[in-house]
């Protein structure tokens, strides 16, 4: 409770979670300022977004999809409120609080809005690690927000702050949505990096929204996992043996029972607390494959199957055996008459005849995937992947950090700047395990765009529609505004193939549309706007859902006096602005020109207006005023323009 007379400005469900924080036999994390980090994200102020299509690239489908945004990425995903819990992925790579790498400005824990960009906090600083969970805090708050209830977020991390991360994460998210602490391999050499140990390794902390909603997609098969899979007896499909013991024995106590094998007559049983894991009546039908008869007996068995359920034999549920009904010596020869001919019984006693049941496992009715692992090593580090699958995919790799620095410069050339560059490898991999094939992924710290360029690959590669969304401020104290110059620029570059080393490279096509963050949204910033500026603030909050309410800009070509956007549905978005103190109201004769130049744009006859004052009403205008209907979409509250978290 680091000031209690700031308790009266957090929200109900706030108080709630301080007092069960405060209260609760759980561990708690604590630090100066938390009080402070959690009122943020309700403080800061959304931004009107300014398109600059000299910066945007590409075809009309990706500008229209993809989104790189400049600006200060608090202050960009209260901007962004109409995405707000629609994102499926969040994947990012915040600053990891290593000296000099990250700005906090004290001003912020009372006015996240101060326009000062703070001072770099170094690493001798003995707040370092409370300013960086004060600057962190209230970025995962919204980060959380912003995604859909399955929604997950991956956020690369090292070992400085990879415990204050993972305790943040747990408090927002909930342990119980803790889904990997994935473990990737940053070099392949010793690192003179520490006294004692090299740090070879960082880290992926990866959180759900609601575990039980998430979904992990499964790894592409590698070929040395497919080699395992032969047909050593001729059958048509290629198979492996699987063991055909599976657990519970206990609660399955009628799949445990004895099996007499063709071959040597030998009973045989599953191991101590397992279980077969088929019935009876398909291994019968399975065994007939060997040329032999069975039959369901009765037999001696009940302390043999108690010591493998783990029961006394008088509790043990009586089960008869599968055995022989023709005699050993003919069953003998039969099945190895079997044997030598080939394509043998889908139960199987090993090669030769002389081992325990086996099922074979056909490898075309196996998941086309495996099962991601926590640790993520590398064995082809310095090759560029040009390609997924059997090539960049062959083992759990996931490329090492001096590969991520090749490949930027490979792109843009020399001179970038950038030491440390996340790898395509981790980051294809990451969206392509945790976001669906026509999903949303945000990165709220893009650099110089290797998310943004991954989810480009991937939908080229797998044929998908997946989005992005990527937040960037740069360096602006030093003048480096790389938003403008590195990211669009690698963007750019593979989306036309214009790379800058000498191999070439197909193009992956798509594009961006690129957005700067400019003036504060309130109702004075707003009515005093020039009209350029109220067209992209009325795009900017009129776009919805992303799916039914994309807008194109209209009017390039053929400028028009009020129609500025069209809706999926063919359907006109129309501005009376002309700024402050000119024509702002909807009138007659406005209205006629309106539907003119809907007309002349094969619009629908459906209007969608935006005035300060309507004096006219008519079933064919949907009206929104100025700047009621714009502070709503930008989530203010009208009566108090101050942020709110509701829909």
């Amino acid at each position: 409770m680091d000031d209690l007379t700031e308790l009266e400005s957090l929200s109900v469900e706030q108080l709630v979670e301080i007092i069960r924080e405060k209260t609760g036999a759980g561990v708690n994390l604590s630090f100066p300022g938390k009080v402070m980090a959690r009122q943020i994200g309700r403080r800061v102020r959304p931004r009107v977004q300014r398109t600059v299509k000299t910066l945007s690239a590409g075809d009309e489908h990706g500008r229209a999809r993809n989104l790189i945004i400049e600006g200060d990425n608090l202050q960009a995903l209260a901007s962004l409120y109409r995405e707000r819990g629609q994102i499926d992925m969040i994947l990012t790579d915040p600053p990891y609080n290593t000296g000099g790498d990250f700005r906090y400005n004290d001003k912020w824990d009372k006015d996240p809005n101060d326009p000062d960009m703070g001072d770099l906090v170094g690493s001798d600083d003995p707040a370092k690690h409370s300013k960086w969970m004060k600057f962190m805090y209230p970025r995962l708050q919204m980060m959380r927000a912003m995604l859909k209830p399955t929604g997950v977020l991956a956020i690369c991390i090292d070992s400085r702050e990879l415990f204050h991360l993972g305790q943040m994460l747990d408090e927002l998210f909930g342990e119980e949505n803790r889904l990997a602490i994935i473990n990737w391999q940053k070099s392949y050499s010793p690192r003179s990096d520490n006294r004692h140990v090299s740090t070879a390794t960082e880290y992926v902390l990866v959180y759900a929204k609601d575990e039980r909603l998430a979904k992990t997609g499964l790894q592409p098969r590698t070929a040395s996992m497919d080699a395992r899979y032969r047909n050593p007896d001729g059958d048509p499909r290629v198979w492996k043996g699987e063991n055909f013991a599976g657990p519970k024995a206990l609660t399955h106590q009628g799949m445990v029972y004895g099996i007499q094998s063709p071959f040597t007559g030998e009973v045989q049983y599953p191991p101590s607390g397992k279980c077969w894991r088929s019935p009876q009546s398909d291994v019968l039908r399975w065994l007939a494959d060997w040329d032999v008869e069975y039959e369901l007996r009765t037999v001696d068995d009940a302390k043999t199957r108690a010591d493998i359920i783990g029961v006394k034999p008088e509790d043990v549920r009586p089960v008869k055996a599968v055995m022989l009904k023709t005699p050993l010596p003919e069953a003998e020869k039969a099945a190895k008459a079997r044997l030598q001919r080939g394509n043998w019984s889908r139960i199987v006693f090993g090669l030769k005849g002389d081992g325990r049941p086996q099922q074979k496992k056909y490898l075309e009715d196996v998941k086309q995937g495996r099962v991601p692992m926590t640790y993520w090593s590398d064995d082809d580090l310095d090759e560029e992947p040009d390609v997924l699958g059997a090539v960049s995919w062959d083992h759990e790799e996931s490329g090492h950090s001096q590969t991520g620095v090749t490949e930027l410069t490979n792109i843009v050339g020399s001179g970038h700047g950038f030491e440390t560059v996340k790898p395509m490898k981790l980051m294809t991999k990451l969206i392509q395990i945790w976001c669906p094939p026509n999903g949303t992924v945000l990165d709220p710290f893009a650099g110089s765009g290797t998310t943004g360029h991954a989810v480009l690959k991937l939908n080229d590669d797998q044929d998908a529609d997946r989005r992005f969304i990527l937040i960037e401020q740069g360096r602006p104290e030093n003048g480096d505004s790389y938003a403008k110059t590195l990211t669009v620029d690698r963007l750019r570059r593979v989306i036309e193939g214009d790379w800058a080393s000498k191999k070439k490279h197909a193009p992956l096509g798509s594009g961006f549309t690129f957005k700067t963050l400019e003036k504060r949204v309130d109702a004075v910033t707003l009515l005093l706007m020039e009209r350029d500026e109220m067209i992209d603030t009325v795009i900017a909050s009129h776009t919805g859902n992303r799916r039914s309410a994309v807008l194109i800009p209209v009017g390039d070509e053929q400028p028009y006096k009020y129609l500025v956007a069209k809706n999926a549905n063919n359907e006109g978005i129309y501005l009376v602005w002309s700024g402050a103190g000119s024509n702002t109201d909807l009138t007659e004769e406005v209205y006629e020109e309106i539907a003119e130049e809907g007309e002349a744009e094969g619009l629908a006859p459906l209007y969608h207006v935006y005035s300060r004052l309507t004096l006219i009403v008519t079933d064919d205008v949907i009206w929104y005023q100025i700047p009621d209907r714009i502070l709503a979409d930008f989530g203010l509250d009208v009566r108090t323009e101050s942020f709110t978290e509701e829909g």
